[in-house]
């Protein structure tokens, strides 16, 4: 799996009036790169980035977008890279992204929300009922870990072994 990046609204460009030719030459391109990909038989991921705090000039930002963007480029191979720390910045309504777009759900990234740290960490985001949803979805895949640890990182990972042991599995 490779994320294939958006790119970037040009800097002092309107981002309405540059969205339709940006839209055009994004599709255009992964329709390129995923007829390489399918070759090496390999998946690209298209990851929405928040641009409120992360990135104001990234063109994709939102689940529904790529959504979108994948339908027309249509390629199977293509999926789409969930960060909950995105989503959860741009739309909220988690539990209902996780369901309406998991049949293109790729890859999945978390970090709490809003300081980008441990899942364990204060924030808005319940990662234990996410995880259960998740698993009830039937989803198999990895789950990355994309947060800054307020610690080291074993102590970082602290959270997964408490998550296990509530969910009666051991570690180690």
């Amino acid at each position: 799996r490779i994320h294939l990046m958006a790119g970037r609204v040009p800097v002092g460009a309107d981002r309405a009036a540059v969205a339709g030719e940006m839209e055009t030459t994004f599709i255009e391109n992964l329709r390129y790169a995923a007829d390489i990909l399918a070759q090496e038989d390999m998946i690209g991921l298209i990851e929405p980035i928040n641009s409120r705090i992360t990135d104001p000039r990234y063109f994709l930002n939102t689940p529904h977008q790529a959504a979108a963007i994948l339908e027309k480029v249509g390629r199977p191979n293509l999926k789409l890279q969930l960060d909950i720390f995105h989503c959860q910045i741009m739309d909220g309504n988690l539990s209902r992204n996780l369901e309406t777009y998991f049949p293109l759900i790729g890859h999945i990234q978390i970090a709490q929300v809003p300081g980008r740290h441990e899942p364990d960490s204060p924030g808005e985001v319940n990662f234990p009922y996410l995880f259960q949803l998740l698993e009830s979805l039937g989803y198999t895949g990895y789950v990355g870990c994309e947060y800054a640890p307020k610690g080291d990182t074993m102590e970082g990972l602290g959270w997964l072994r408490s998550y296990w042991e509530s969910r009666g599995l051991q570690h180690g």
